[in-house]
């Protein structure tokens, strides 16, 4: 009866009327955006995004839901890229026929198996322990790729044609735009599906193990069983954008399953915000939007990328998805346009001038009570030593830019660091 309860409580928490009109605007936006950037090298782009998403997703169930920090998830990755690889070519050969649609459920089967039999040896453990064991089994399948060339294909890797057989219901996926609507349909499904997994018993008891392992045993769950479940169900996702990767791209190589690849899923995670179900997907879009765009215009595109990646851990460890979350009260209570001067103000302090001859705004007077200034940007309203800012006859630069960015930095989780008695207050 419980379990019932649960599962109907699950669904109505996924499939709600404002949930369903989300889903539906991206599903549009999926289906509209071909047709508003037609050439060939944004249909690829986008293709690329679909994928990245998918896999960046799958990586967030282990680093964002359960805690398990993975140097090694593109094994199922390139594993289910090079099994899928090998399926299409012997397809050609015509010793069995499945349609080409269906392919990524190959991937996924094959990435759950590599993830039944890798992951009970890594989530035997879990913190540090996890991330050197998987950096371990990266390493170790990446040597493999060279030692057994017969699957790896070697340093050419395998190569494939996803024009086979008859089409299927029209579809021989030869243009750009068949592939991606393809990869669009299992974007959209794997979304969906993922996030489902999220309202479920299973997604409630893995962020209980991510956030105190303990306690989860002590109420009779095992953390062992549910990490191993839950990178059970991420390989079998990364094993989908495996099987769409070698679909789009035509060829699997040996960095497919490297460290590399297994790096940079780890940057898309975190930049965009792991403690967010939309984050990876920020995360997916930007950076495939970096290394296709930016690396055609500059060859140094690695170091602004670098340069990126280090301001966002610096100064927004919770990604640019805490970034949008902390101005979601000022959304709804349509108080967002009182934030633009005081972003207009702190723009124009970062930047060099003459204060004497562009003298800054007034200031208004804070406040008082008792010791404390009352800041009132409600809903974000915080209170805060009055001592620590200045006074509205003679406002200085650095106090003044804390008194904008404090507030909104302890909400989001930004580095911007108050002075004395920025800890005060709560």
């Amino acid at each position: 009866m419980n379990e019932g309860v649960m599962t109907k409580t699950s669904a109505v928490a996924v499939f709600n009327g404002r949930r369903v009109l989300v889903w539906g605007a991206i599903a549009l936006f999926m289906v509209c955006m071909p047709l508003i950037f037609k050439q060939s090298f944004a249909l690829s782009m986008l293709s690329q995004m679909g994928i990245a998403i998918i896999f960046a997703l799958s990586y967030n169930m282990l680093l964002g839901q359960t805690g398990l920090l993975s140097f090694g998830h593109a094994v199922y990755y390139g594993l289910a890229a090079f099994i899928c690889a090998h399926t299409l070519n012997t397809m050609a050969a015509g010793k069995f026929n499945i349609p080409v649609t269906l392919l990524p459920l190959v991937g996924g089967v094959s990435g759950l198996v590599f993830g039944i039999l890798l992951g009970y040896v890594t989530t035997r453990r879990a913190g540090t322990p996890f991330a050197m064991i998987s950096l371990g089994i990266a390493e170790l399948v990446a040597a493999s790729a060279l030692m057994f060339p017969a699957f790896f294909g070697g340093e050419g890797g395998i190569a494939t044609n996803r024009q086979i057989g008859q089409a299927w219901h029209g579809l021989s996926y030869g243009p750009q735009i068949q592939v991606y609507y393809l990869i669009a349909g299992w974007c959209f499904i794997c979304m969906i599906a993922m996030y489902a997994l999220t309202q479920t018993p299973l997604g409630r008891i893995a962020n209980a193990v991510r956030d105190n392992p303990e306690r989860a045993r002590f109420v009779g769950y095992d953390p062992t069983r549910v990490r191993y479940l839950m990178l059970c169900l991420a390989a079998f996702f990364a094993g989908v954008a495996g099987a769409l990767g070698t679909i789009n791209y035509e060829i699997v190589t040996a960095e497919n399953v490297g460290v590399t690849a297994s790096g940079n899923v780890l940057i898309m995670a975190f930049i965009g915000g792991v403690g967010y179900f939309f984050g990876p997907v920020i995360g997916a879009v930007l950076v495939t939007f970096l290394q296709s765009a930016l690396s055609s215009y500059t060859q140094a595109w690695l170091l602004y990328f670098g340069l990126f990646f280090v301001i966002m851990v610096m100064f927004a460890p919770g990604g640019i998805a805490s970034l949008v979350m902390v101005h979601a009260p000022a959304w709804r209570e349509r108080l967002m346009m009182r934030l633009v001067p005081s972003y207009a103000l702190i723009v124009r302090e970062t930047m060099p001038a003459n204060e004497a001859a562009t003298p800054g705004p007034a200031w208004p007077a804070p406040i008082t009570i008792a010791s404390y200034a009352v800041i009132d940007v409600s809903p974000l309203t915080l209170p805060v030593e009055a001592s620590t800012y200045a006074t509205p006859a003679a406002p200085d630069r650095r106090r003044r830019r804390k008194w904008v960015a404090q507030p909104l930095s302890r909400r989001s989780g930004c580095g911007v660091r108050g002075g004395r008695g920025a800890g005060r207050g709560r």
